[in-house]
């Protein structure tokens, strides 16, 4: 892959363990605590009679200067890390993507007001763009199509340097030009539309993607049906799951069945995915869920002859829902690597642009394309 690969021999490296710091382009070894063997001193004896220690038999000493299988030796474990700078220092540069960097800017508006713009509970509104200003550069963030399709924002900004696109659920309700109301959190067909010409865009132009989620999903029922909210939502799914740039995911809120797909979950492939404290991670919210398992449950019950008075209905929900609410946490979901991290909010710009920065050394070689979608 063309990687450098430096190794540090800092403990024993026993039998195929010996192999693979040696396989890098250099190793370090620290004297008298590393140490690198096909077999130790008593595999020895007990093979081949001979007697020897293991300092001896494969200690720095003997591979820096006997066998030549190491490259440097250390005095000790801070020796050696300090040889791995020097070593780094010297590396040239490589072919990088090219993404756009200028100086970084903290966002005009306070970070820490952060904790206190996301409601306790998950299913109150709040305004994304509050959270958005506190996250880029400056807190300047330049809209696109802002006022079509706004239950998701789209929109350019930079984030400690890092251009970016953003693709963010709005939270609060909101109303259209034709007098709808629509819900926050939830994607729409005029959003799934504005959203998959915008990560297009962002394709065409180079500019990594920043998904940042608090979805319940995409909307239901005969109106959006009839409206071809399928083909709108296949359209945005597939323009995220062909995207050639690099793409992060930040889950602050609600994480909900095909919405963290067509957010960028973790099977559309984001370079990272991370989640604040106060995200929930489901094929369907906690309540939700329980009320749609409890009928089905209850019907079950009724069929078999056992009577199921109101009482029996709510015992059966609130066991589901308690069941539910405890596999929706974020750390049940890290635990199980469908996040990378469950991180403090004030840490996000860190994150995305150590990731920026990360996969601007990995050239872009394939060209976007969002095969044939139905319009």
């Amino acid at each position: 892959m063309g990687i450098t690969q430096i190794a540090a021999v800092m403990g024993s490296c026993v039998a195929g363990g010996a192999y693979l710091p040696i396989m890098s382009d250099e190793a370090l070894i620290v004297d008298k605590t590393g140490s690198i063997f096909l077999a130790g001193s008593y595999l020895v004896k007990a093979a081949i009679g001979e007697t020897i220690d293991n300092e001896t038999l494969g200690g720095a000493t003997t591979h820096c200067e006997i066998s030549g299988v190491t490259d440097y030796k250390a005095k000790d474990d801070k020796d050696a890390l300090d040889k791995i700078k020097n070593i780094v220092d010297k590396i040239g540069d490589f072919d990088k993507a090219g993404f756009s960097r200028i100086k970084s800017e903290k966002p005009a508006m306070d970070e820490k007001e952060i904790y206190g713009i996301l409601p306790k509970s998950r299913g109150e509104q709040y305004d994304m763009m509050e959270i958005i200003h506190r996250l880029v550069d400056n807190s300047e963030f330049e809209a696109y199509k802002e006022g079509y399709g706004q239950t998701i924002i789209t929109g350019y900004a930079r984030i400690d340097g890092w251009a970016v696109g953003i693709v963010a659920n709005q939270r609060k309700v909101v109303k259209t030009k034709n007098g709808e109301m629509q819900f926050g959190g939830v994607i729409y067909s005029d959003s799934a539309d504005k959203a998959t010409r915008f990560i297009a865009n962002c394709n065409q132009k180079k500019i990594p993607l920043v998904f940042i989620q608090d979805v319940t999903g995409f909307m239901v029922g005969s109106k959006s049906e009839h409206g071809g909210i399928i083909k709108d939502g296949a359209k945005m799914v597939n323009a995220v799951s062909n995207s050639v740039v690099p793409k992060f995911t930040v889950i602050v809120g609600n994480s909900y069945g095909a919405g963290n797909y067509a957010m960028c979950g973790k099977a559309y492939d984001p370079r990272l995915i991370f989640a604040w404290p106060s995200a929930e991670l489901a094929v369907m919210g906690g309540t939700q869920a329980a009320k749609v398992l409890a009928q089905i449950e209850a019907s079950s019950l009724k069929k078999s002859g056992e009577i199921v008075d109101e009482a029996k209905e709510k015992e059966l929900f609130d066991k589901i829902k308690a069941r539910y609410d405890a596999q929706v946490s974020p750390y049940y979901a890290a635990s199980r690597i469908w996040t990378d991290a469950i991180i403090d909010p004030l840490d996000t710009r860190t994150w995305i642009s150590l990731g920026i920065e990360a996969a601007n050394h990995a050239p872009i070689e394939k060209k976007f394309n969002l095969g044939v979608i139905q319009v």
